[in-house]
């Protein structure tokens, strides 16, 4: 059997992934691996694919119980034999498994990195023919990764004592370059195939919003998506339960997890959470790495996290399943206060020298600063994120808040000159709450104390709230116009760029969101126009979405009558491509993306069955396509008349005859070309804003454009449908000088584009 049968037979599914394939030949290679690919990219597809290619057995280290005990359920039910060995078992579980082990019943063995050193164990692995050692979440082996384990240096020790090194391979899903570097050295990784297949995860809308009140906040999202599976992530104990107390007075089916519960309640927590018994999470950062539940439709973070490498890994389990998710922060400036004193309080490792603990302090100041700036940044959050990862994302990505919300910008230089000449007399001593109490003419006790009221620069921006100020220094810090020590007092300081501004050389602009958008997000409502977003559900129509919901019933019952939690049945995504195609016999099941042998042998009859009871045996179509279903349009109700609903909100963007009769047609314009003219054409009190994406998007949806992963970047194509269109490749220059392809629109898309923008 080859790789592609393997994938179909277990798996169901026809094609790799990006990546995965690049990854799998070189492991059957016997070539080491490490694999960085983001959250639901299917990294498990990359080790156990060969896993059951290879003559022996693989070992999977992975660091939580909960994730071995879904990947093993996951594996059975798909027909594979796996094990996982833990302190969840017995001695004598373990000793069956192991013995179970050696007369060759199992493929894969999930395995605790703390096992790896007891006799039994090791007694096993040098006895046993082990093909491939796996490290999942290897950024765990780093001593710099956000999530160092020191249990996992065991690993090395592991290897060098094995009679024979199997192929080694890692995977993780956030890694600097230097965690990434600290992976392949500490592990011992021989001539690796390294594959980064890139972070972005671009079914996840992200959002910051400042809201006073984060607990009405939290109520109102979590009642308007009642329906759905959502984690809220809290930075404290008390605050988890505080917020699990809100929610339960409110009727939701919630639940909570912190390391201040028993074992007890924490298993029976994470049990009603994954199988939907209480579909709503309320936690700390305790819980989640290795959670595979792929229907979590929103991560909500209650306070800011101290990095971003554990904000995108937290919010990175939104959205496994490749719909559409959201991921927001609620973010306040006494978050960054917590994040310092959790800091300043968390246990230093005994193991590092003082300077060692010197060091992982400065790197965690460091990491707060970033996330601080993520949170007050008015740029690209996705881009951002991107960045900070080591790639580009391209500036907008049309799908966060900063990219909808709609900006003015107003010219600060003078005021940045201000704050300037305040840190410079200040001799560059203060943090940023102190300089913009200054500027601002506080009188606090602790500015007296500190002697900065009696300077000159003191109230020399009285006229400018001490917000204000503050938003005009992370402009600055933005710009590496300024700079902060690492350290816990994080001093402002004055950089080699600082002399471009008070020379008159550089200007500095600040972003601000226009009153409306600040007022909804005063009030909690900032975020509403992301719920609007397409699903792979939304294909279906009213048809569709009552089979839909049917299938799920049939899931959960299955589900409750083998103890499992319902994704791993199938999940969402597999249902709506059974809706899509609407099987009546096995072929046609087994060709529903999802759908393997041993699945369709467990399960198929049943979902046959209900499809074909639902239907009465006849075909119809439950997606959208024909005539007759266009009138489940209608679910867009902000078209009707471009007007506003009654909540105030702007409707999504539209046009009508009139409006679109100005529209300036030329001989070639690109996506965001048309964009901005469009935009200029709409009721900007009424309308919301299109982007260059959302029209790519369309162009993607009607089969003209595509996407595609080569020479480790992501390229662009248009298919004949496009070039018949009217659309052509044509070069263009980045910001940095640097030329690359782009797609570019004739008068005959520029034509067609528009039709497609109507009312």
């Amino acid at each position: 059997m080859d790789k592609y049968k393997i994938l179909k037979k277990y798996f169901g599914y026809e094609q790799f992934r990006e990546g995965q394939e690049v990854l799998i030949d070189s492991i059957l290679q016997g070539q080491d691996v490490l694999g960085i690919m983001p959250t639901g990219a299917g990294k498990s597809i990359c080790y156990q694919v060969p896993a059951l290619l290879m003559p022996g057995i693989t070992l999977v280290i992975s660091p939580l119980i909960s994730l071995m005990k879904d990947q093993v359920q996951a594996l059975n039910q798909a027909g594979i034999h796996a094990a996982y060995i833990n302190s969840s078992l017995s001695e004598s579980q373990i000793s069956k498994a192991l013995c179970l082990a050696g007369a060759g019943r199992y493929k894969i063995i999930y395995v605790a990195p703390e096992r790896l050193e007891t006799y039994e164990f090791m007694q096993f692995a040098q006895q046993a023919e082990i093909s491939m050692l796996t490290v999942d979440e290897a950024h765990c082996i780093s001593q710099w990764g956000q999530d160092f384990r020191p249990s996992y240096l065991k690993i090395v020790q592991f290897i060098q004592r094995l009679g024979k090194r199997p192929v080694i391979s890692a995977f993780t899903a956030t890694a600097t370059e230097n965690v990434k570097e600290d992976i392949a050295c500490v592990l011992g990784l021989q001539a690796p195939k390294v594959l980064v297949t890139g972070f972005d995860r671009r079914n996840l809308y992200f959002a910051v919003e400042t809201v006073r009140h984060k607990d009405s906040y939290v109520v109102d999202y979590v009642r308007e998506h009642e329906a759905e599976s959502g984690i809220i992530y809290c930075a404290t104990r008390k605050n988890v339960d505080a917020l699990y107390e809100k929610l339960c007075g409110e009727g939701v089916a919630v639940t909570k997890y912190h390391a201040g519960l028993s074992g007890v309640e924490r298993k029976c927590s994470q049990d009603d959470f994954i199988y939907d018994q209480r579909p709503v999470m309320v936690a700390t950062n305790a819980f989640g790495m290795g959670i595979d539940k792929s229907n979590v439709r929103y991560v909500i973070h209650y306070n800011m996290p101290q990095s971003l490498e554990n904000y995108y890994q937290e919010a990175g389990r939104a959205g496994r399943d490749g719909e559409r998710a959201e991921c927001i922060l609620l973010y306040s400036p006494q978050d960054v206060m917590i994040n310092r004193f959790l800091m300043e309080n968390k246990e230093q490792n005994s193991e590092y020298t003082q300077e060692d603990n010197a060091a992982v302090r400065e790197r965690d100041e460091a990491r707060l600063q970033v996330m601080t700036h993520y949170c007050t940044t008015t740029e690209c959050l996705r881009e951002y994120i991107l960045r900070y990862f080591g790639e580009s994302g391209g500036g907008c990505c049309g799908n966060c808040l900063n990219c909808l919300r709609e900006y003015e910008e107003t010219d600060v230089t003078e005021a940045a000159k201000k704050i300037i000449a305040g840190i410079r007399e200040a001799k560059q001593r203060y943090g940023i709450n102190v300089i913009a109490g200054m500027l601002a003419g506080e009188e606090r006790a602790k500015l007296r104390e500190y002697g900065v009221t009696a300077l000159s620069c003191h109230g020399s921006l009285r006229e400018l709230p001490e917000s204000e100020i503050k938003q005009i220094i992370n402009r600055l810090l933005e710009e590496n116009i300024l700079t902060v020590t690492q350290d816990r007092y994080a001093l402002l300081r004055l950089t080699d760029l600082t002399e471009a501004v008070t020379g008159g050389v550089r200007q500095v602009i600040l972003k601000k969101a226009k009153q409306t958008a600040e007022k909804e997000a005063a009030s909690g409502t900032g975020r509403r126009n992301a719920s609007t977003r397409l699903r792979r559900s939304d294909i279906l129509n009213s048809r569709g979405l009552e089979l839909f919901e049917r299938l799920r019933e049939l899931r959960t019952r299955i589900a409750s009558e083998e103890n499992l939690p319902p994704y791993i049945i199938f999940s969402d995504k597999t249902l709506v491509d059974m809706c899509v195609k609407a099987p009546f016999s096995r072929e046609e099941m087994l060709q529903v993306s999802g759908v393997g042998e041993n699945k369709y042998e467990r399960y198929g009859e049943r979902f046959l069955a209900a499809i074909a009871e639902y239907t009465g045996g006849i075909r119809e179509k439950f997606y959208f396509g024909e005539p007759a279903e266009a009138d489940a349009m209608s679910r867009s109700a902000s078209k009707a008349g471009g007007r506003r609903s009654s909540g105030g909100k702007k409707a999504e963007f539209t046009l009508t005859a009139e409006q679109a009769a100005q529209f300036p047609y030329t001989g070639q314009y690109l996506c965001t070309e048309i964009a901005e003219r469009l935009n200029a054409l709409r009721d900007t009190e009424l309308v919301k804003k299109t982007s260059g994406a959302e029209i790519f998007r369309r162009l993607q949806a009607e089969g003209c454009v595509t996407e595609v992963f080569r020479d480790g970047v992501w390229k662009k194509e248009i298919s004949g449908k496009g070039l018949d269109a009217g659309l052509f490749m044509g070069m263009r220059m980045s910001k940095k000088g640097t030329e690359y392809e782009d797609v570019y629109c004739n008068e005959k898309a520029q034509r067609w584009i528009v039709s497609m923008m109507l009312g």
